[in-house]
């Protein structure tokens, strides 16, 4: 394990941004992971764990450790029902690897969260959707550490506390633990395909995929997404920086007054979803440029970097869009994205 001082470690994040930290390690397995977080232990400085560096922007140089998660391996193991597959990804696979590793198998209930960025061990904090799909709808378990005593843990999904691209650790237990694997139950056979939400069902249609397979939803997931999202290795950004917000009907209710046009899915009898993208396109937003910063002029949630920008710089973008959100439809959008200050 080589353990680096004061250096800038933008290539390890998606954004492309100056991230400035005072200490930086990678670990690939238990031993270095504990002797990282002994040397931060020992320095009495903050720790910072990274994967795909996919979901994160800094604003300030990080007085502290970063440790970047690299734990590799995947196991295989048949569910007792012979319909399902466990299968344990290690923290820092791939996430699209993974998804693509599953689908070529034949496991069925990742195919809609194809080609999203970032690793295995992220996704439960985020609980990452996409499609109509979340990974907490094919989640078993996870294994952490727990930062202060070095014991590994089991969560299952209820003390996961899962909610929209939410979590127990981006709350209470943030800062508490580093997850070191996750376990899917995918099925093997009769998967619950879905494709009815978005352009999916559409776009096979169109190319007369009448009985579609898990690799042809992935295909054509994988196909959408890069239609509309920019490339980060081409245009630095973080892929959705907002959430979709989730008001009251009776709210919803008193919009639709002004603005009878705007979509909306309702999740239960008293609350709805609104799409973000298109809030912040009818503010103006959409394909905005200010100075090196932007919105991606397919999806109005993609903030992007158009050069040399640092974080501040797509930070105040951020800020400018929820403030001018915010006058319109008097609704406050939440950042999606880890915010380093």
């Amino acid at each position: 394990m080589i353990r680096q001082e004061n250096i800038d470690i933008r290539k390890y994040t998606t954004f492309n941004v100056p991230a400035i930290c005072d200490f930086f390690v990678e670990v690939s397995n238990l031993n270095e992971l504990k002797e990282a977080l002994d040397f931060s232990k020992n320095k009495n400085i903050p720790v910072l764990f990274i994967g795909g560096g996919s979901n994160i922007l800094f604003i300030k140089p990080f007085h502290g450790l970063v440790i970047k998660v690299n734990l590799k391996g995947i196991e295989e193991k048949i569910d007792e029902d012979d319909k399902h597959i466990l299968i344990t990804a290690k923290a820092g696979e791939n996430w699209d690897a993974f998804v693509h590793y599953c689908t070529s198998r034949n496991y069925g209930g990742l195919e809609n969260l194809s080609l999203i960025p970032g690793n295995v061990g992220t996704s439960p904090i985020q609980n990452i959707g996409a499609y109509g799909a979340e990974m907490k709808d094919t989640f078993h378990q996870l294994k952490a550490l727990n930062i202060s005593t070095y014991e590994i843990e089991v969560f299952d999904a209820e003390s996961c506390k899962f909610g929209y691209r939410d979590s127990y650790f981006k709350n209470e237990g943030k800062n508490k633990y580093v997850i070191i694997e996750v376990t899917f139950k995918l099925t093997t056979k009769k998967h619950n395909l879905k494709i009815s939400y978005g352009d999916i069902k559409e776009e096979l249609l169109k190319k007369e995929i009448y009985e579609p397979t898990l690799a042809n939803i992935r295909n054509q997931v994988i196909e959408i997404r890069k239609r509309k999202l920019p490339d980060p290795a081409i245009m630095g950004n973080a892929g959705s920086f907002f959430k979709n917000p989730i008001i009251s009907i009776a709210q919803l209710e008193n919009i639709q007054k002004k603005y009878p046009e705007i979509p909306y899915y309702k999740i239960s009898n008293q609350l709805v979803k609104l799409p973000a993208a298109w809030l912040i396109e009818f503010a103006g937003w959409k394909g905005k440029k200010e100075g090196n910063v932007g919105v991606h002029k397919n999806q109005s949630l993609v903030l992007v970097n158009l050069g040399d920008a640092n974080g501040k710089e797509i930070y105040d973008l951020s800020k400018s869009i929820i403030e001018d959100v915010n006058k319109i439809f008097n609704i406050q959008l939440e950042r999606e994205v880890n915010i380093i200050l």
